[in-house]
């Protein structure tokens, strides 16, 4: 486990894998998002620096970036008096699960919401649906930081499916959003460091890159030979066709970026995040397919 302490009052954990923050303020301790891989870590860390701080280690509120396990699923080490707080969208997603080691937040909110605790404020927002429908964006306007999990990995490409992301157009509309506020410290959910403006720009390089190899692939490459090829077994057809734009679209991006982004020769992970582009744009933005005459 890597605690950073920048400044006194916030702090960053990571297990190398997945990330975490908290505030420790005269009034209580704020948790922000409980992955399980760090577990009962959370809680050492936040009692090192309470004491360091000579303040209480007691979480008493624990912030949700959004719904999934892997980033809530040890919200219910923090019992007692714990206040969640999270967007409606996590509250209905968390009820929908039922699953008591994350508690549905009793504190939500639609789009905007300020966190007021022991001096500190954090403003929490929704900007629309990106990785996931109720992903938000949490900034601590006093320590210049954001915390927007799932979008950006700090000098790594997204795994596969741009991140297991659930809207294209708003994961790509993210970066950007992200970048509209004033902040030096990005945390991103996952890896050992934290990330700058320049990996977000870098990420936004990566991922505009493969939108334009993969609106020239779709451009390019004909489908007609593959129903011809496969006449009736019409997904055959589609398969291979797709498995070509996606492959020629995948391969200038593979090979840019390998050297510049950790993971860029792990094909897969590119191969799929283009093809759930080409797909949004297929799908999402259209034309799909020319209008039958």
């Amino acid at each position: 486990m890597f605690v950073s302490q920048r400044p006194l009052q916030r702090l960053w954990v990571t297990d190398g894998t997945y990330q975490a923050a908290f505030l420790t303020t005269p009034d209580g301790v704020v948790l922000f998002d409980a992955p399980p891989t760090i577990g009962h870590n959370l809680q050492r860390a936040v009692d090192e620096i309470a004491a360091a701080n000579g303040v209480s280690n007691q979480v008493t509120h624990l912030v949700y970036s959004h719904h999934h396990d892997d980033h809530t699923g040890a919200a219910s080490l923090f019992d007692g008096d714990v206040v969640h707080v999270g967007h409606e969208e996590t509250r209905r997603l968390l009820l929908r699960d039922n699953n008591p080691a994350r508690p549905a937040p009793e504190v939500t909110f639609q789009d905007r919401y300020t966190l007021d605790i022991g001096g500190e404020r954090v403003e929490l927002a929704w900007h629309g649906p990106n990785h996931s429908p109720d992903n938000i964006y949490i900034h601590f306007p006093g320590h210049d930081t954001l915390m927007l999990i799932d979008v950006v990995n700090a000098g790594w490409v997204p795994i596969y499916n741009l991140n297991l992301s659930e809207d294209v157009p708003g994961y790509i509309q993210a970066p950007a959003t992200a970048l509209s506020y004033p902040w030096k410290h990005f945390i991103c959910g996952h890896l050992g460091r934290l990330a700058t403006r320049d990996d977000v720009a870098v990420h936004q390089q990566y991922i505009a890159d493969i939108e334009a190899s993969a609106r020239q692939a779709l451009g390019t490459v004909d489908p007609t030979p593959y129903f011809q090829k496969y006449g009736e077994n019409a997904w055959a057809a589609v398969k291979t066709y797709l498995d070509e734009v996606t492959d020629r679209a995948a391969a200038p991006i593979i090979a840019k970026y390998t050297g510049v982004l950790a993971a860029a020769d792990v094909e897969v992970f590119t191969t799929t995040t283009t093809f759930t582009i080409l797909q949004s744009i297929r799908l999402d933005l259209g034309p799909s397919a020319p209008v039958h005459p």
